[in-house]
């Protein structure tokens, strides 16, 4: 692949990696709205083979996906990669292997653009990117969510997003405003209340998709990338987000048929998920009552299902996301508030 690196840039990398030299070998994706690219660099004498190149470059012609093009808009994507340049540099080492994330090696940032340079995930063993989980790979990112939000549990989200998440409400009141179901637009902000009120606060990684989980060639073990609307929220809304981002309508309605009420509201995988996280929560912090943080957690994981489903349909309400469940299960929230 042809490509050469600005002059600042490059010596950046070159004086980062201790390489003598370097050739652009991929283009893995360019970032949303096309604010940059991310690159995987082979390297000349380092003791990385390649590296991860993120190199940002916020432009002035918008050009939203989904035609979302406002300043608003764009100023939460300049803000995002900020974030994640503080996450990389303030927060990220204390990811360990249970909870893996791709290693910062340097970062450079000026005026016009922002770069991180980061370990080549593909070179540490994380090679494969999947469409659909089997239930062991499932059950492989809940247990690094479960890690995860053990690790960060009580903490400030200092320099992050006060709450996380590329959806929460106060960030889109565009989106609020162009819902059409008028009880879910009136159910907005209560939903964000009774998230943002919730006695167990963490740290969520705010896009925890499976397009954003790396999988060993065992599919035993993942890796989570991309980290620009990490901040503090309930836990559950990483839950919610991710099993919803790789379980079909078909699949959802397999493990649950939701009744009228949320009392006995159960989900096989986010069972799985919190026996990940009582175990996380005995190693990492025996000084906090897993049962409580459990309990109160699995109330909230339907409130957090809907919190997404109430940005989906201001935001694209032809997505494939949503579907007669999550339509079902937001009436029950709904209707438990009236």
């Amino acid at each position: 692949m042809e490509h050469s690196l600005a002059k600042p840039l490059e010596d950046a990398l070159l004086e980062a990696t201790g390489a003598r030299g370097y050739q652009v070998r991929e283009l893995v994706q360019t970032l949303w709205s096309g604010y940059g690219q991310i690159l995987r660099v082979g390297l000349e004498g380092a003791a990385d083979n390649s590296v991860i190149l993120k190199h940002v470059q916020p432009i002035d012609d918008l050009n939203h996906p989904r035609g979302w093009n406002t300043n608003r808009s764009h100023q939460r994507k300049v803000r995002s990669y900020d974030v994640e340049l503080h996450w990389y540099r303030h927060w990220s080492h204390r990811c360990d292997s249970s909870c893996r994330i791709p290693r910062l090696i340097h970062s450079i940032k000026n005026e016009n653009e922002l770069g991180l340079i980061l370990e080549d995930l593909d070179e540490a063993g994380f090679t494969l990117r999947r469409q659909n989980v089997s239930n062991a790979q499932l059950q492989s990112c809940l247990k690094w969510l479960a890690e995860f939000h053990a690790t960060f549990l009580g903490e400030s989200p200092d320099g992050l997003w006060q709450t996380g998440t590329y959806w929460h409400l106060e960030t889109r009141p565009d989106e609020l405003a162009a819902i059409k179901d008028e009880n879910l637009k009136k159910a907005a902000k209560p939903i964000d209340a009774q998230l943002a009120n919730a006695r167990f606060q963490t740290l969520v990684h705010g896009d925890a998709k499976l397009a954003n989980f790396c999988f060993s060639n065992s599919s035993d073990e993942v890796a989570a990338v991309d980290f620009q609307y990490v901040g503090g929220g309930c836990g559950m809304k990483d839950v919610a987000y991710f099993l919803g981002s790789c379980l079909r309508e078909s699949e959802l309605e397999q493990l649950l048929e939701p009744g009228d009420s949320l009392s006995d509201f159960s989900l096989p995988p986010l069972e799985d998920y919190f026996q990940f996280l009582s175990e996380a929560l005995s190693r990492r912090r025996p000084d906090v009552d897993a049962v409580a943080v459990i309990d109160e957690w699995s109330e909230l994981f339907p409130w957090a299902w809907t919190d997404f489903y109430r940005f989906l349909q201001g935001w694209s309400p032809g997505h494939w996301k949503i579907n007669s469940f999550s339509e079902r299960l937001s009436n029950v929230v709904i209707g438990r508030m009236s």
